[in-house]
């Protein structure tokens, strides 16, 4: 299996794309998703694969370039990694790569090239950086029976074809076999628009060797990084002195509190980046007075840790009171048991008998000043919310 190093993605079809199969990134215009390929690619060469990159919307050291802005070295793998030049000749310009299309506009000589990687190659990962761009050169129907060739040798050859996609106004025909027979696997990438793309995803419309799955994922594009799945906002709340500040900047890689003589008196804000997810997190006051900004978070978020003062049973019955009004908004949420260091400290258990909770919702124990169970709790957290998307 040849990971695509996409968060979740991998997990979602199966542990990655099997030798033999056909994968294609089918993006919506505007949406910055030939990262997608790119990212393929640099998981496969971590793995100590071979991968082959087709240029065929800028020139190769270009590309290298952008590799470098991702914060991924490919120069590492150079015994690894292979540029097929597809641009410097549409521009009249000379080439040092290996492999070079000398008439990009021709299907039939770009074909040439890639059945010959197809056949002399050991088994890669063949990344084509534009398939959009072949098809506007060549033509939509010469490429796609180029693509079904490709696709059938790389089969025999045990190569993994990896191609991005724009849907730029083609014939209904030609985007209907994009996201249909055409490829094993179709991952749509695509924005969330309101006037402007404020928001990207992507989903799983087709995988023939898993089952589908139609559940879409937030995403977000980091320099250096790549793709990261986003969470716009998650909530923390909690009693007054529960430690919901400390569990803010615990957990955040960075974080600021407006507070008064230690005491937050307006919104905790911080940003996490781990294990392939970017999130913000805003913990709120305890008073009751500012319950009306957990209603206003509530309806924005999409998870809740609830920190309690485990010492403290006394401030039990505000903690439910909280609980109730962020559960009135459907929200998966996690129950920090904080401060279990200190004497006292009830057990998870014990927790759970004192606000009747199901077995089913996560209470976590937790000491946030040492960053003990902080991250732990944030993956109980993630998992459910990715698993309700």
């Amino acid at each position: 299996m040849i990971k695509t190093g996409i968060p979740k993605l991998d997990e979602f079809l199966d542990g990655g794309i099997p030798k033999g199969k056909s994968l294609v990134y089918y993006m919506q215009p505007g949406v910055e998703g030939e990262v997608f390929g790119m990212q393929t690619i640099y998981s496969a060469l971590k793995d100590g694969g071979n991968c082959v990159l087709v240029a065929s919307s800028t020139i190769p050291d270009i590309t290298r370039g952008q590799f470098k802005e991702f914060g991924w070295d490919i120069n590492q793998f150079n015994n690894k990694f292979i540029s097929v030049d597809a641009y410097n000749p549409l521009i009249g310009a000379p080439s040092k790569e290996k492999y070079i299309v000398s008439n990009p506009d021709n299907i039939e000589e770009f074909s040439r090239i890639i059945v010959d990687i197809i056949k002399q190659l050991p088994p890669s990962t063949i990344v084509f950086g534009s398939l959009s761009t072949i098809m506007d050169l060549c033509g939509e129907r010469k490429v796609i029976e180029a693509v079904r060739i490709w696709n059938k040798m790389a089969m025999l050859y045990d190569h993994v074809m990896v191609y991005n996609f724009t849907a730029w106004p083609y014939s209904q025909e030609t985007l209907d076999l994009m996201k249909g027979e055409l490829f094993n696997a179709v991952i749509s990438i695509g924005g969330i628009v309101e006037r402007v793309i404020f928001g990207q995803y992507f989903e799983i419309l087709k995988s023939d060797w898993t089952k589908e799955i139609k559940r879409s994922m937030l995403f977000r594009v980091l320099r250096p990084g790549g793709i990261k799945l986003y969470i716009p906002k998650i909530l923390v709340t909690g009693p007054f002195d529960s430690g919901k500040s400390t569990f803010v900047h615990a957990l955040s890689t960075r974080a600021i509190s407006v507070d008064r003589l230690g005491t937050t008196i307006a919104l905790d804000h911080g940003h996490v980046d781990y294990k392939g997810f970017s999130a913000d997190i805003f913990g709120t006051p305890g008073q009751e007075r500012f319950d009306p900004i957990i209603r206003l978070l509530s309806g924005e978020s999409m998870g809740v840790f609830l920190v309690i003062d485990s010492t403290n049973p006394s401030d039990f019955t505000r903690a439910k009171q909280m609980l109730k009004i962020t559960m009135s908004y459907g929200l998966p949420y996690v129950i920090i048991a904080n401060k279990q260091d200190l004497d006292g400290a009830l057990t998870p258990e014990e927790v759970r008998e004192q606000f009747d909770l199901p077995e089913d919702v996560p209470i976590i124990p937790a000491v946030a000043k040492d960053k003990i169970g902080v991250y732990e709790a944030f993956e109980v957290l993630i998992d459910s919310v990715t698993g309700g998307i």
